[in-house]
């Protein structure tokens, strides 16, 4: 039951020390845009838009406001960025701006990722992601389940334990309906026998909310990115049962918590996060843009922010990129539909 409550390395030295980037654009355009473009193309020359298609709190707000204090802090362009969020269904109503409102524009750039593609295909979405313009993967990140700190659950078993005999007992709270955190959710019912279409996962537009439901009650567990809940970790507020990715790591309490296979699941998931551009961006526009989220990917500030936010480096610019959000698509779509989420 789904409730919905609303809410850069091979290019490196292109440009390294230069803040305005200027291009030559050859050939045609291959990023889905329809115009052409010849000659140096100078960017950015007017302030960077980046939209956090989801509400104040989440990852992908957490990601772009990272980017914006990288691009300024180290100087990386002599433009302004400014953040602004669109939250709404799983990302898809920031996705529709970006490819009606924004078309053309190549100062406008949205971060997306994981939680997009399964929200796509959840939402019945009429704007797809392939109308956008990929330009790149940044980062991925290990998925945490946490409890508050009063629960009575201090193992990942005696969750998953209740969560198979009484499903209705248990009440999962993430991110949007078909998103990385209900991805999982449903992954590890179905590792622990239990059915995936049972359980009971509130959905949020953004990370904020579901932090207030936690401490509140109105959750028994949480799931989200690992930097989202490592304050409240830190704090001692909630309890870190268990991340999604092959290693354990520390995300607040000191301590590595231990994985989801360690836990006795067979079950790894990365929520992985990246940057596209409006669709009718010129061949030109677009090298640029990849440019300089190349010189973002290789600076000392972004390297930073990732080992801050322990986020894991998950680089893919140019053609590398666009066949990766292809084949994305295609497995987010088959796992959604083996947990009923997707026909």
């Amino acid at each position: 039951m789904t409730t919905i409550r609303t809410g850069l390395r091979r290019r490196a030295a292109i440009a390294a020390s230069v803040p305005l980037l200027v291009l030559a654009a050859t050939g045609c355009n291959k990023s889905g845009g329809d115009s052409a473009a010849s000659g140096p193309v100078k960017y950015p020359t007017k302030s960077l838009q980046l939209m956090a298609p989801a509400a104040p709190g989440g990852g992908w707000d957490i990601t772009a406001r990272s980017m914006q204090k990288s691009l300024t802090d180290g100087k990386l362009i002599d433009q302004s960025v400014e953040v602004y969020n669109v939250p709404g269904a799983a990302g898809t109503l920031g996705l529709s701006q970006l490819v009606t409102k924004n078309r053309g524009d190549a100062h406008q750039l949205m971060v997306m990722g994981l939680v997009m593609v399964g929200g796509v295909v959840t939402n019945k979405s009429p704007v797809k992601l392939d109308q956008a313009t990929p330009i790149a993967t940044i980062t991925a990140e290990q998925e945490v389940i946490v409890v508050p700190a009063n629960s009575r659950y201090t193992t990942l078993k005696q969750l998953m334990d209740d969560a198979k005999a009484n499903p209705a007992s248990i009440n999962w709270g993430g991110g949007s309906a078909g998103g990385t955190d209900q991805i999982l959710v449903g992954l590890l019912a179905k590792a622990a026998g239990a059915d995936p279409k049972a359980m009971k996962y509130v959905a949020y537009s953004g990370g904020g909310e579901s932090k207030a439901a936690l401490l509140s009650g109105d959750l028994t567990a949480g799931v989200s990115g690992a930097s989202e809940f490592k304050d409240l970790v830190a704090t001692g507020k909630v309890r870190a049962l268990a991340v999604s990715g092959t290693t354990g790591v520390d995300v607040g309490a000191g301590t590595p918590a231990p994985t989801i296979k360690e836990s006795g699941y067979d079950v790894e998931l990365m929520n992985w996060r990246g940057i596209v551009a409006p669709p009718g961006i010129s061949a030109g526009e677009k090298a640029a843009i990849t440019a300089l989220v190349d010189k973002l990917h290789a600076s000392e500030q972004w390297k930073q922010t990732l080992a801050q936010q322990k986020w894991d480096d998950f680089y893919k610019s140019g053609d590398e990129a666009v066949a990766f959000f292809k084949s994305e698509n295609e497995r987010i779509t088959g796992v959604l539909g083996d947990i009923g989420l997707a026909k």
